[in-house]
């Protein structure tokens, strides 16, 4: 069954152009728990960092948000993640992907914050498959996520915070930018990912 946030257009619109962006994907009630439990955990957010493992490094030229990796310390947190196992089942049900996991964080964007332009994973490097944004709140200006076109520096799409949409797009294939903030904005990043581990050891997150 395909979960209630997805219908067949948007996995035609993945097939067909490797992203696609879900309007009131989430239940206004769990954006709302979950917006709660990015102010509980306020002050545990931390500078974001560039590149995994003992590459990871701050350089607030690049990227000035803040992050809170998930922890499952909340219902929210878990719920959403349930509904993110909803769609990786379906994902490898249609496309074959063999994606085994989630991961996710927090996003918070204060006035002036960006993330210039930049891929999620680089081919044939990195285990990202699809890259998730889900905004949480609609503020009244700045925080755009853009997209260009593969290989280009044109514009794909620009999609203007509000809550409960849901973008997702191919992590290899598509650079993106978040443009400076003007209100604050927060939302949920999140990769599905493959195994590229050997000897059956499993990839570590982030």
């Amino acid at each position: 069954m395909i979960p209630h946030f997805i219908s067949e257009i948007y996995l035609d619109d993945i097939e067909n152009h490797g992203y696609t962006i879900i309007h009131n994907a989430i239940p206004s009630k769990l954006i709302a728990q979950l917006m709660l439990d990015c102010y509980r955990i306020n002050p545990n957010f931390s500078n974001a960092g560039i590149g995994r493992k003992n590459d990871l490094h701050v350089d607030q030229t690049i990227r000035k948000d803040k992050t809170f990796w998930f922890d499952g310390s909340s219902d929210a947190q878990i719920h959403y993640l349930a509904l993110m196992e909803e769609m990786r089942v379906v994902l490898n049900r249609c496309f074959f992907l063999g994606l085994f996991d989630y991961e996710c964080h927090y996003a918070k964007y204060l006035h002036g914050d960006f993330y210039k332009k930049h891929f999620d994973a680089f081919k044939g490097r990195s285990n990202r498959i699809f890259t998730t944004v889900l905004y949480l709140n609609s503020p009244d200006s700045g925080g755009e996520l853009v997209i260009y076109k593969p290989k280009s520096k044109q514009v794909e799409v620009s999609i203007k915070p509000k809550a409960g949409t849901l973008i997702m797009f191919e992590s290899e294939r598509f650079m993106h930018e978040v443009l400076p903030a003007v209100d604050d904005r927060y939302s949920i990043a999140g990769w599905f990912r493959m195994n590229t581990s050997i000897s059956g050891i499993i990839d570590p997150p982030r």
